[in-house]
């Protein structure tokens, strides 16, 4: 087991995001999904950030990387952002989305880490 210099939050969707997500008009059929929210909540998004020391640390990277998470959540779903919200706010992001931060993080596996950068993909 390693212990990441890392520190994480964790994502999981509110109603608000199911019932967008339900909402979209998907071109292929076999996208169009009607998840509950419990269907939607089995999954959440990890994001890892720099390891933090305190509460105001956390709010510093939630300050500085919400926009990123949310798009990146929308973008699972829409990727063309044609139905995403026409603002996206903070307040917003609070609404569609549950946050849990994670102090600590800890890798089990014995395969080394690797890393690959989404906006190269």
């Amino acid at each position: 087991m390693k212990l990441l210099n890392r520190s994480a939050f964790v994502v999981l969707p509110k109603q608000p995001f199911v019932d967008w997500t339900n909402g979209l008009d998907l071109d292929e059929p076999e996208f169009q999904q009607h998840l509950t929210l419990e269907e939607q909540r089995q999954e959440g998004t990890v994001y890892l950030v720099d390891e933090v020391e305190s509460e105001e640390d956390f709010k510093k990277h939630l300050t500085e990387n919400w926009q990123q998470i949310f798009e990146n959540e929308l973008s699972a779903w829409d990727e063309m952002a044609d139905c995403w919200p026409s603002t996206l706010s903070l307040e917003i992001f609070h609404k569609w989305f549950d946050l849990y931060p994670q102090v600590m993080a800890l890798d089990l596996s014995r395969q080394p880490l690797m890393t690959a950068d989404l906006n190269e993909i």
